[in-house]
């Protein structure tokens, strides 16, 4: 069996597979803030430069446990690896750059619990990638995760301003939406392999 080529790795993970869209990983942060685009943005950045660190830490982490004979420590490895990533993170975040660290609020640091990222380094190593393959998985899933959240907050601020019933504005309104964006995204099926 010949492996994936890198292209096609990127679209399955960023379209086809989205960890939100299709695969419902990340709801917490998808619908927590998802608010304003340029807050979607950033955290969906911040996401992707989480999603790319646990990669490459997660895939040297692999390769040492099987060397070593312990495979079944990986799954505490993995989140010792995305919690620290993730305090890096929002660290450097609230140095540089306090009023997104303020908009953010509790869903920066809930990227530990982001089950997108433990969901990425788990299945990287089931997927048995290559560093390379692995780091074009984590970008494309990274991607496709701000993908999501953008398309998310650019439909819920057009919503702000439509005339809806009370009965139908925020929490059902939300739903629905990301129902619908989910449906369309399924579009991207053909796409796979």
């Amino acid at each position: 069996m010949t492996p994936e080529p890198h292209w096609q790795i990127l679209l399955n993970s960023a379209l086809v597979n989205n960890f939100v869209l299709a695969w419902f990983l990340g709801i917490c942060p998808f619908l927590g803030v998802s608010n304003k685009v340029g807050t979607a943005s950033r955290m969906g950045a911040a996401v992707t430069f989480v999603m790319l660190v646990t990669a490459l830490a997660t895939w040297g982490i692999n390769m040492l446990l099987d060397t070593v004979g312990a495979p079944y420590l990986r799954l505490i490895a993995f989140i010792a690896v995305i919690a620290s990533t993730v305090q890096l993170v929002e660290m450097f975040i609230k140095k540089t750059s306090p009023a997104l660290f303020k908009a953010l609020g509790i869903f920066l640091p809930l990227i530990t619990t982001n089950c997108a990222i433990l969901g990425l380094a788990l299945l990287q190593t089931n997927k048995g990638y290559d560093l390379g393959r692995a780091i074009i998985f984590a970008l494309g899933s990274g991607l496709g995760f701000t993908l999501a959240l953008v398309l998310m907050a650019g439909v819920r601020e057009r919503l702000e301003l439509a005339d809806m019933p009370d009965l139908v504005k925020g929490t059902a309104a939300s739903l629905a939406v990301a129902g619908i964006l989910s449906v369309a995204f399924m579009g991207f099926a053909g796409l796979g392999s």
